[in-house]
């Protein structure tokens, strides 16, 4: 098969292939470049003065000769023929030039899927759009077409591409398993056939080299491979995938992970933590990472998302102990977990403390104290109507089939007592304050009722977070460098804000326009003396960019995240597809962007 790849030093994708990171330069422009949504300039990064990325606890030191760029090349699976040459046609500077070099070379030279597989004027800016499509839940009518370009084998191939496989892996899967089979199915043949290629006790494994290459290897070379792979390993450069697929495969329908009851996290306000956790070596911060989806998502869902996430145990908590309304949440960090403390004043826990107009008029057959989960959307007049309607003509106790209903409909639209016989849905600013926001967070601006609702259902429960994020205040006293990925109105700088710990820069990636507003406006309205970065697109977080921003501003202490969890929640009865779904695939997304954060700090310490 022959796979067209054009570079051009104008532009570049990032792509994962063989479970590492290569940035390759392709035919396209992003209109990101174009558009200029970052608030410096680019051409005076050669002349600024670089900063320090950070502290790193990561083993290893980084560094530039050439066996250790050798070394690195080879433990990525090139042959050695390949990287000899690619380092004596482009030298040692640049590494990614090298990388390119490189993954030309196995695109044109060892890819073995057939030619039926992919057009041979397969195009890099269709490819960008189409993964752009299925991960960045875009709402734009004109996606769908080149959506409509790619077979669904193809779209298979380019989620598995971009959650770490190679194209060979992700290609051979597809033919064991069929093209019906789940992308979550997919990964784990991948994973049990990765099994088979453990190494034995030599060290040595079939994935770096092949066998013919090894029987015309000398001794010496096989020794220096098995001991350049053993140092790889204690390196600090980042994990490879066989960190965390190199294990038995989990079994999502027989093995699903347990959600604790009660949901309290590993421990509560003003209560002892009890729990100790042990994390592994490569997930000790700096830099420090958060990450947070709905509880109750789909099986298998959160066992890949650890499994992604260096084998981190969720820490599952029901924002109810932290404030009037239900939240149930999941959240895989490696922050310290002794010494929390709340945010003050500690907000009411229950309705009518949140909503004290509402006791007045509350039935006492209407026995609830809490809200449930607060939504994106809200019930509507004809409803309220009804229930208005049911309860006429009644005495202080209904019918109990009338109750059944006022009730089970109160419950599922969060409806408050407002009049007699009369109930309603929360306000805007109700639902602010109930979340952690401060009054006004989402009002103002050209944003109506309808995206106020969306924007704040959508939203971190600043309190839950707070809680949690509470350990770096005295690790960093003068301040934080955040990088906030699907940042929607700012939960986590908010919480932040609210604990007393200096936004020192923020870089924040997140679509929606109307939620970069608000949190613009935020900041504005709160003399925040840091710097804001907003960027429209994940994608544009490619390594070079990274490069860029912690040049100019040093490493990132917290990397932050949480994809729409549109995909995973059971309120969703339409496309509840878990980590596949357009908006939930962007998970892959924070793991891409947190490994070159990783990578690029601790090469820089």
């Amino acid at each position: 098969m022959v796979v067209v790849v054009t570079l051009d030093m104008a532009s570049h994708t990032t792509l994962l292939l063989t479970g590492r990171f290569f940035t390759t330069k392709m035919a396209w422009v992003s209109d990101s470049d174009e558009k200029g949504s970052d608030n410096f300039s680019w051409e005076s990064d050669e002349d600024s003065q670089e900063s320090p990325a950070g502290p790193s606890r990561m083993a290893g030191e980084a560094e530039t000769s050439q066996p250790s760029l050798y070394s690195h090349f080879i433990g990525m699976g090139f042959s050695e023929d390949m990287v000899e040459k690619a380092i004596r046609e482009n030298g040692e500077g640049n590494t990614e030039i090298i990388l390119e070099t490189l993954l030309t070379y196995s695109a044109l030279e060892n890819s073995p899927i057939e030619q039926e597989d992919f057009p041979v004027e397969f195009s890099a800016c269709s490819g960008e759009d189409a993964l752009e499509n299925d991960h960045c839940g875009t709402d734009d009518s004109n996606d769908q077409d080149y959506k409509d370009t790619f077979s669904e084998k193809d779209k298979k191939l380019l989620t598995l591409v971009e959650m770490g496989f190679s194209v060979e892996e992700a290609a051979a899967a597809i033919d064991r398993c069929g093209l019906d089979a789940q992308v979550l199915e997919l990964a784990d043949s991948i994973h049990a056939a990765q099994m088979a290629e453990e190494p034995d006790e030599t060290g040595l494994n079939p994935r770096f080299m092949t066998s013919d290459e090894f029987g015309h290897c000398s001794e010496r070379k096989r020794r220096r491979v098995v001991t350049e792979q053993r140092k790889l390993k204690r390196s600090c450069l980042p994990r490879r995938r066989r960190d965390y697929v190199r294990k038995c495969p989990v079994d999502v329908d027989d093995a699903p992970m347990a959600i604790p009851k009660p949901m309290i996290g590993f421990g509560l306000p003003f209560e002892k933590c009890t729990t100790r956790r042990i994390l592994p070596d490569s997930a000790i911060g700096p830099p420090y990472f958060y990450y947070e989806n709905v509880a109750l998502a789909p099986k298998g869902v959160w066992d890949t998302i650890s499994r992604f996430l260096y084998d981190i145990e969720p820490e599952f908590v029901d924002s109810k102990y932290f404030c009037a309304s239900a939240r149930k949440r999941a959240y895989i960090h490696n922050l310290p977990i002794d010494n929390r403390f709340p945010l003050l004043p500690i907000p009411p826990k229950t309705i009518q403390e949140a909503l004290p107009m509402t006791k007045k008029w509350w039935p006492k057959w209407d026995k609830r104290t809490q809200l449930n989960c607060l939504q994106t959307c809200i019930a509507s007049a004809k409803l309220t109507e009804r229930i208005r309607k049911a309860l006429e003509g009644c005495d202080d106790l209904p019918p109990p089939q009338v109750q059944e209903y006022v009730l089970g409909e109160c419950r599922k639209w969060n409806l408050v007592w407002v009049g007699h016989h009369k109930v309603a849905p929360l306000e805007p600013d109700e639902l602010e304050m109930l979340l952690g926001f401060p009054s006004n967070h989402t009002r103002g601006g050209g944003i109506s009722r309808t995206e106020r609702y969306r924007s704040l259902g959508n939203s971190f429960q600043v309190n839950t977070v707070a809680f949690h994020l509470s350990v770096l205040k005295k690790m960093f006293p003068n301040g934080i460098n955040l990088l906030s990925l699907f940042s929607g109105i700012g939960g986590a700088e908010v919480a932040l804000h609210r604990l007393g710990i200096p936004l020192k820069t923020v870089v924040s990636v997140e679509k929606s326009k109307i939620n970069r507003n608000i949190m613009r406006s935020w900041w504005e309205q709160t003399n925040q003396k840091g710097n804001l970065i907003d960027l429209d697109d994940v994608q544009q977080l490619s390594g070079d960019k990274l490069e860029k921003l912690m040049k100019l501003y040093g490493g990132f202490d917290l990397v932050v995240g949480g994809s729409p969890c549109n995909n995973l929640t059971g309120s969703n009865r339409y496309t509840r597809d878990g980590l596949e779904g357009q908006h939930s695939s962007l998970f892959y997304d924070y793991f891409r962007i947190l490994d070159l954060v990783k990578c690029i700090m601790a090469r820089n310490s």
